[in-house]
């Protein structure tokens, strides 16, 4: 992953607190999620920062989590040999902003919006994205939008968009159960597409669960491509 679309995933979706252990940076925000509660390595880090590290999230009182990226091979050698767990796989996915907008969208299908709608918040926090995460939403400096998207005639999905240099992120991506495979997040995803084209990004990138078949289908179908990846590991 090069070092703008790096910044950009960070920026976009930052810690509310924030330490470092030598080589690694802890996020701290409870209650959401491992994004902004775990630690990645920053530079050249030694096994005695892996201990300050599980030293420092053990004086916050919660459990230690690293963020490590699938290229480094070395760390995750290293908290394999100490107990430590591979889970949840993620892709880092990109396009060219451009690319998603070469398609009209239906009228009043999708809305870009900031501050987010109540019923988005409800769209929301009806899935993963409780109020804990909702928060670091608000956090993030502008320029961000929030995307509506609606479908026979009621809103049924969510997401949230922020500009870092010329990448534009999007995450907490929502569908309701009911009215998910029927097109409503391809839509979505062009409007924010569209709006991070005003904005004057020139990328358009997002983080996924590569567990998620569904969605890695539809973003590679929208021309995705992924560029990097990583998994959290917990003892």
């Amino acid at each position: 992953m090069d070092a703008t679309l790096a910044l950009a995933f960070e920026a976009t979706w930052p810690a509310a607190e924030y330490a470092d252990a030598g080589g690694f940076r802890l996020g701290h925000t409870p209650g959401a999620g491992g994004r902004v509660n775990s630690a990645r390595a920053t530079g050249p880090w030694s096994q005695g920062d892996i201990d300050a590290a599980i030293d420092l999230f053990r004086g916050w009182n919660q459990p230690a989590v690293f963020r490590v990226m699938d290229d480094n091979t070395d760390l995750r050698a290293a908290l394999e040999a100490r107990g430590f767990a591979p889970s949840t796989p993620t892709a880092i996915m990109t396009c060219a902003a451009d690319r998603l907008t070469d398609q009209p969208i239906p009228t009043i299908t999708t809305f870009a919006v900031w501050p987010p709608l109540a019923i988005q918040r409800d769209i929301w926090a009806a899935g993963s994205i409780n109020p804990a995460r909702q928060a670091v939403m608000d956090a993030v400096p502008a320029p961000r939008a929030s995307v509506l998207g609606r479908i026979k005639d009621r809103a049924a999905g969510a997401a949230f968009v922020a500009i870092h240099g010329d990448v534009a992120m999007v995450h907490a991506v929502e569908i309701l159960p009911d009215w998910r495979r029927l097109g409503l997040a391809g839509w979505m995803m062009r409007q924010a597409a569209f709006w991070a084209v005003d904005q004057g990004a020139a990328r358009i990138g997002l983080a996924v669960s590569r567990q998620n078949d569904a969605a890695m289908a539809l973003y590679q179908h929208l021309g995705f491509s992924e560029v990097a990846g990583y998994g959290y590991y917990q003892q």
